[in-house]
């Protein structure tokens, strides 16, 4: 029986990696659990009560981040083994209050999800994070926490550090996203569990709804309305939460990245199994789907109150795509790699509304840009759109690429370097474990050429 691995330093020394031109990539694989899912699982086991068993943690920095968070406010998080955790959780209302800050490393999730969990509880505690994330903007969060009675301080414009005195009694709200924010969403769901009252939420389009949809797994009462393409959500205040198992799927954001380097090497045909198919997240397969991508599931199944399936991927001829912005809450985290198939396709592609990556782990619309124009493709940003201008085959590659400290950028480029016609590199591929340990060395169990630059 053990606990979670020690955080790593906020600075370590940069990790270049490169990806070559591969021979055609072949096996299935299982991507690590869903980093959404994983995040929520250590939350909801510490406000129920019981013991929670947790199989398929993603055991990512981010989700560490977030088990030693709950740790901090009371919980006992155990890890038994690999994948495997418990957590015996404080009930609605019980959780203590932290003796030291609470570091979020590069987690926008976990920072503003864990917010909205203080918010409603009587105690005072302060967020931070790394550099990465203490340029992301909190407002968006404090605002509507603040309006249920929670207090806050913080850097000019919301900035982390962030420090949180909760509301003995918060108040239930009727809260209007100004934007499709499924962490926003979260982080007044979590606070109104603690409220008396209805609290009601509602979305200018639909988000992520991982959050409902383990509120009503650990005994919540949820009620879930469209409203023309708005969606109205309801939670009931103050029940009892109880333990309840979590099985966690493989996360389809990350299983993004073999599938797509399956369609851009050719003769490659790549499984990943067990991946969630969340439709609230499944965007990128839609649109790989109309790009001309040969994409298959199999084996379709309901775990842990998710739908998941196998998914397969062939070597493919894309085409250009014009994305409307409506469909980019569902695929907001993938909207990199899907530019890098861009790259192969026959075509200008149009990614519409993208106005959310500019406050990602980097300004990951302009990171994107920057990405395909290293490696000799052209791309313009429009406003909020990205444009990206196909090859119709293998672009020319042999970029250095900046990560500028983001995990998806980072594998994006080397997903890129598999396909196009000349090796390309990254200048640190340390963040990719935030949310996807082992990815080089899954990457080269299917053939991939990628190894220190």
């Amino acid at each position: 029986m053990s606990n979670a691995p020690a955080m790593p330093a906020e600075h370590p020394a940069p990790r270049p990696l490169r990806a070559a031109p591969s021979r055609a990539l072949s096996g299935t694989i299982a991507v690590p659990g869903d980093k959404s899912i994983s995040h929520r699982a250590l939350m909801f086991g510490a406000l129920a009560v019981g013991e929670t068993r947790i199989e398929g943690l993603l055991e990512g920095e981010d989700v560490l981040r977030t088990a030693a968070a709950m740790r901090a406010l009371g919980a006992e998080v155990v890890q038994d083994a690999p994948g495997r955790w418990r957590v015996a959780g404080r009930g609605i209302g019980g959780l203590a209050e932290p003796e030291d800050v609470l570091d979020m490393g590069n987690s926008g999730t976990a920072a503003r999800l864990i917010a909205g969990l203080i918010a409603g509880h009587p105690v005072f505690a302060v967020l931070t994070g790394d550099a990465s994330l203490r340029r992301r903007p909190m407002q968006r969060v404090i605002a509507p926490l603040s309006a249920a009675g929670a207090r806050f301080a913080s850097r000019a414009g919301g900035l982390m550090p962030l420090a949180i005195e909760g509301a003995a009694e918060p108040l239930p709200l009727d809260y209007m996203l100004p934007v499709a924010s499924a962490q926003v969403k979260s982080a007044v769901l979590l606070c109104g569990l603690a409220a008396r009252g209805i609290t009601r939420v509602i979305e200018p389009e639909p988000t992520r709804d991982h959050t409902e949809n383990m509120l009503r797994h650990f005994g919540a009462t949820v009620r879930v309305a469209e409203e023309g393409a708005r969606r109205v959500i309801e939670l009931d205040g103050q029940p009892e939460l109880s333990a309840a198992p979590v099985l966690v799927p493989g996360d389809p954001s990350s299983a993004a990245f073999p599938l797509v380097a399956a369609l851009v090497v050719p003769g490659s045909a790549v499984t990943v199994a067990g991946v969630g198919l969340n439709p609230l997240r499944a965007g990128l397969f839609s649109t790989l789907a109309e790009m001309g991508a040969e994409i298959a599931v199999a084996n379709r199944r309901v775990a842990g109150g998710e739908p998941v399936g196998d998914i397969t991927a062939r070597f493919s001829a894309l085409r250009a795509v014009d994305v409307p912005a409506a469909r980019a809450p569902s695929m907001i985290d993938e909207y990199p790699v899907l530019a890098v198939a861009a790259a192969f396709a026959s075509g200008t592609s149009r990614f519409r509304g993208l106005q959310e990556l500019r406050v990602k782990e980097s300004d990951r619309l302009a990171a994107t840009a920057a990405l395909l124009a290293a490696n000799g493709v052209r791309a313009e940003i429009a406003g909020d759109d990205l444009l990206v201008h196909g090859q119709g085959g293998p672009p020319p590659g042999g970029g250095l690429v900046a990560t500028r400290m983001d995990h998806r950028i980072a594998m994006s480029a080397l997903v890129l370097g598999l396909g196009a016609r000349s090796a390309v590199a990254v200048d640190d591929a340390g963040f990719i474990d935030t949310s996807f340990p082992g990815f080089a060395a899954l990457m080269r169990g299917l053939g991939a050429d990628i190894a220190d630059a």
